[in-house]
């Protein structure tokens, strides 16, 4: 049973902090999650990801299968700040989650396992930090496991994320005998016995190698931070002051990355990382003005809660309190019982009440001020990703990017008499989670689930059963494949003429079509003299985008080719801009048709950990699913084997190695650019 969440504080913006935990799967998130609300006295007693009772993997499949699932957020106090926390997934099908939560985060802690250091998923989620811009410290977990070295753990954070790692403590002690830290910037020794934390100064027999590190820290810093390199130059060493300073700036910047240690586990580090988070992740005023919309112009909203409200809504899910959508609000004040305005949509809304969350519980409040994050309730059409705003002050804001699925299933009701409920249940999934697309086959007419993963589409029907008690029947999972053109075709004519009274229909374009390494697709148009107008070049533009729906070969969507309107006529009276994106539409087909075209499947780079024993089985089975190693290390008594495998055939793969490694073997995957598929795996796949 979990203790109760002692109720929080309010805190100015200079005090605020809003972070994520960031790592791959197993890395110690969620413990070090737990670990902090234990440590700033949210909770009373720490709850543990085995036994089922941590504040955050509160849902039952979290709880069954000992992973993170969903993001989910909660908050605490340290030090009169006031932290907003969200523990992120670490398993790539769940990377949407990641993507819509560091959307509105300033600043994260990456935490890595000081074994294995940077792993597959690490490497993903560090990316998507760097799309947004999110300031990191790193914290390298699990000090206290054989074979744990934090200076392995820092070298790949610095050749695999391309980071300048800044070392601001040493361990004590090695694998079970790591006890504490040596605190470089302050030059203390912190050590734990149990829940007792005592400080002192460096230890005798650590004093040479952590003068040592300090020298080293300090030229880095001089290196990077020009202030630092002035008083470094004058008077050959940092102070602390300015060293805090510059540590500050250059992880607010992005030039480099603090590391710190410790095991969360067994409590020890927890406190010296809360102190970093205050001293050098951003606050919601070290952050710029957020850039949104309004009437085509470019506006900024700057964290006033003195100014219209504007917001960002990345989380919807339904509850006992009913449905929530969770918020980060960027500007101005939001009250209880107020209107807001959907961006997008046009529809105002009121919001009954506001809440801060804390995991499956929650707190009510009277408002919420820019910079903060809350759920609301009372809103009934804002999905994630829609910008509230105050309705006489409308802004779009940008919206988290969604992944395109990549693995989809046939489901179907088990009884006749849940069809309707069945639809519904998709429906509210589809709606809490944009990164998975509900559909109807038009050829067999079966409703088709897609989703990042198989463990993503697992869990998603898991949760229709249990969740919405519908039982369904589901089929094999089916990847997405597309088509792609391997040598084009030029001066394809196309002529679209309709007559059938009154005004009729006239176009002519000629078409070029050629293949585009680089993937996706591009238009340009190279008419002169005006024999077709900029705006019916624009829409012969639109229709070719409609025809690239459906390829030639198996109906699949195209992609990789580049297409150029040479040529073209118009009719005095019957040309409209509909008739020439009709023209475009059957015109690409055409032309399509006549290319040579080829099929492109979706691959994941899989990283397999086996005992040596293993190995032999383990790389016989790959390459029987297609699968091409493209690294290979040995370890004590393991080996790591990385391979590029086509995602049609990892179906079943985690059964498959359990049963090849007497069930030693694990294995995590992420996603890689398509590839071609081989031509007799193409011409079977398309006599289906």
């Amino acid at each position: 049973m979990r203790t109760p969440i002692r109720p929080l504080t309010a805190t100015p913006l200079r005090a605020l902090r809003n972070l994520g935990i960031l790592a791959h799967v197993d890395a110690g998130k969620t413990t070090l999650t737990e670990r902090i609300l234990f440590a700033t006295g949210a909770v009373h007693k720490r709850g543990e990801v085995h036994d089922g009772t941590t504040v955050t993997d509160f849902d039952a499949q979290e709880r069954d299968r000992g992973i993170t699932i969903f993001a989910a957020a909660v908050s605490c106090d340290w030090d009169g700040h006031h932290i907003n926390l969200i523990d992120t997934p670490g398993h790539v099908d769940f990377a949407d989650e990641v993507e819509r939560s560091l959307r509105v985060l300033d600043g994260a802690v990456a935490v890595f396992d000081a074994v294995a250091g940077v792993e597959p998923q690490s490497e993903s989620v560090w990316r998507q930090a760097d799309r947004h811009g999110v300031p990191r410290i790193a914290f390298v977990n699990k000090m206290d496991r054989a074979g744990a070295d934090l200076d392995t753990a820092v070298a790949s954070i610095k050749d695999r994320l391309g980071a300048v790692p800044l070392v601001v403590q040493l361990p004590v002690g090695r694998e079970d005998g790591f006890t504490g830290v040596i605190d470089l910037v302050r030059m203390r020794t912190l050590l734990w016995d149990g829940d007792t934390r005592t400080e002192g100064p460096v230890l005798e027999e650590w004093s040479d190698d952590a003068a040592g590190r300090r020298r080293l820290l300090e030229e880095t810093v001089a290196e990077l931070h020009p202030d630092a390199l002035e008083e470094f130059c004058g008077a050959s060493e940092l102070s602390e002051e300015t060293l805090v300073r510059a540590l500050r700036e250059l992880t607010l910047g992005g030039d480099a990355v603090v590391v710190l240690c410790g095991s969360a586990y067994r409590n020890r580090g927890i406190e010296p990382l809360l102190d970093a988070v205050l001293a050098y992740l951003p606050s919601p005023l070290d952050m710029p003005p957020v850039r949104g919309t309004a009437d085509g112009r470019e506006q900024e909203r700057a964290p006033d809660p003195a100014a219209p409200f504007a917001a960002l809504a990345f989380k919807v899910n339904s509850t006992a309190r009913g449905r929530l959508t969770h918020l980060r609000i960027y500007s101005g004040t939001l009250r209880k019982g107020a209107w807001v305005r959907d961006a997008a949509s046009g529809r105002t809304e009121r919001v009954g009440r506001i809440l801060r969350v804390q995991a499956d519980r929650h707190e009510e409040k009277e408002e919420a001020m820019a910079g903060d994050i809350v759920a609301v309730v009372g809103l009934k059409t804002a999905r994630p990703g829609a910008t509230l705003c105050a309705p006489d002050a409308p802004v779009l804001l940008e919206p988290p990017s969604v992944a395109d699925p990549v693995v989809s299933v046939a489901v179907e009701a088990r009884l006749a008499g849940d069809t309707g409920r069945l639809a519904a249940a998709l429906a509210r999934l589809a709606e809490e989670d944009p990164s998975l697309v509900v559909r109807s086959d038009p050829e067999t007419g079966q409703t088709v689930l897609s989703g990042l993963g198989e463990l993503h589409l697992e869990v998603a029907v898991e949760k229709i059963r249990r969740d919405l008690d519908v039982e369904v029947n589901v089929g094999r999972p089916q990847v997405s494949y597309r088509e792609t053109v391997l040598r084009g075709v030029s001066g394809v004519v196309y002529r679209h003429v309709k007559q059938d009274g009154g005004a009729g229909q006239f176009a002519h374009i000629v078409l070029d079509v050629e293949p585009m390494e680089e993937g996706g697709f591009a238009f340009r148009s190279t008419v002169v003299g005006g024999r077709v107008p900029q705006e019916y070049a624009r829409a012969v533009e639109a229709g070719c985008r409609d025809a690239l729906a459906e390829g030639p070969l198996g109906g699949h969507p195209v992609t990789g080719l580049r297409v150029t309107l040479t040529d073209g006529a118009i009719h005095s009276k019957d040309s409209s801009e509909m008739a020439f994106r009709t023209a475009g539409r059957f015109g690409l087909r055409e032309a399509l048709r006549a290319s040579e075209m080829g099929l492109l499947e979706p691959v994941a780079e899989i990283t397999v950990t086996v005992p040596e024993d293993g190995v032999g089985g383990v790389l016989g089975d790959l390459a029987a699913r297609r699968g091409q190693v493209t690294a290979s290390t040995a370890g004590a008594g393991s080996a790591v084997i990385t391979a590029t495998v086509p995602l049609a055939e990892l179906f079943g793969y985690a059964s498959r190695l359990r049963g090849r490694t007497q069930g030693r073997g694990t294995f995590t995957t992420r996603p890689a650019p398509l590839a071609p598929v081989p031509t007799a795996v193409a011409q079977a796949l398309l006599a289906r």
